[in-house]
């Protein structure tokens, strides 16, 4: 009787320590189910404590970037501008040449004052590109010299041998203005150089030479400067040139005689002309005094040296 009570008792004590073994393994699963969620909430803070410190080195990276982009475009910046002449191979800077002389254009006039307050008249010149575009040797030409072109040409008003001639040059359509400038050495020009400015400086004495203005028909006393007649009541020989022949002998007028005519057109020259400066920035010659011919009309400054 006994050992079946103790029997019947083990199953009761069986039982009640059943659910309290359910019970400390529930705690135990809720512990670890509530351990991956506590990890899972770090992991979450973390993350977001990151994603707010990633702006940061984003924008490192980003200026980073930004500054290597810029570097990058500052050098191609100076690729494309040491590669600026239409061809698309780089062509190396050539130093302008200095000649004898220089081919300007005259601009206008105006005057100047110094530091004493002295009244000087002056003509602007303006420097356009010249080119070399052939050198001429005293062994094959017979003299020394130098061509230089200026200004592009249409394409349509240019001869098909001279924009051969001046393709070496860069001129593809040929040039406006070819001129030459004598020189006593030819061996530093080499064809494609630019002329410099500074063939002429300042202070320098030159030689100007160009072509006067055009004052069509003209009489005696305004080509020539003659007095003229009396301008009294009766006389009729007022402005007119009065006698051009001698007597029976020649029986001719003499060549040369002055008269009246086409006045202007012509090519006139001044010597020992002061050049007061030259703004090398601005491709302009301040010359001293008075220059013939119109405006934009070519002018040749050569040097007296």
């Amino acid at each position: 009787m006994n050992k079946e009570k103790e029997d019947k008792k083990e199953p009761a004590d069986n039982q009640s320590a059943a659910p309290a073994d359910q019970k400390a393994q529930k705690a135990e699963d809720s512990s670890k189910a509530s351990a991956p969620a506590a990890d899972g909430a770090k992991k979450a803070s973390d993350g977001a404590e990151k994603k707010e410190s990633l702006p940061a080195d984003s924008e490192v990276k980003a200026s980073a970037s930004d500054k290597k982009s810029e570097g990058t475009s500052d050098s191609n910046k100076k690729e494309e501008v040491a590669s600026s002449p239409s061809d698309s191979k780089a062509v190396p800077v050539q130093e302008g040449v200095k000649l004898s002389g220089l081919y300007a254009f005259k601009l206008a006039m105006s005057s100047v004052y110094d530091e004493k307050g002295h009244f000087t008249p002056v003509t602007f010149l303006e420097v356009k590109p010249w080119i070399v575009s052939q050198v001429k040797k005293a062994d094959k030409e017979g003299y020394n010299s130098v061509q230089v072109a200026c200004m592009p040409q249409k394409n349509n008003r240019c001869s098909k041998a001279l924009k051969t001639h001046l393709s070496s040059a860069g001129f593809t359509e040929g040039a406006r203005y070819v001129r030459e400038i004598r020189q006593d050495s030819v061996e530093n020009v080499k064809v494609g150089q630019p002329v410099s400015i500074h063939s002429i400086q300042k202070g320098d004495k030159v030689k100007v030479q160009s072509v006067s203005k055009g004052h069509g028909f003209a009489g005696v006393v305004k080509r020539w400067g003659f007095k003229g007649g009396p301008a009294s009541h009766g006389s009729k020989t007022h402005r007119t040139s009065g006698s051009i022949g001698n007597r029976t002998e020649p029986a001719r007028v003499m060549p040369g005689k002055k008269m009246a005519g086409h006045y202007g057109v012509e090519k006139v020259s001044l010597r020992s002309v002061q050049v007061m400066d030259v703004v090398e920035d601005k491709n302009l010659i301040v010359l001293k005094g008075p220059v013939p011919g119109a405006r934009h009309s070519l002018v040749f400054l050569q040097s007296m040296k």
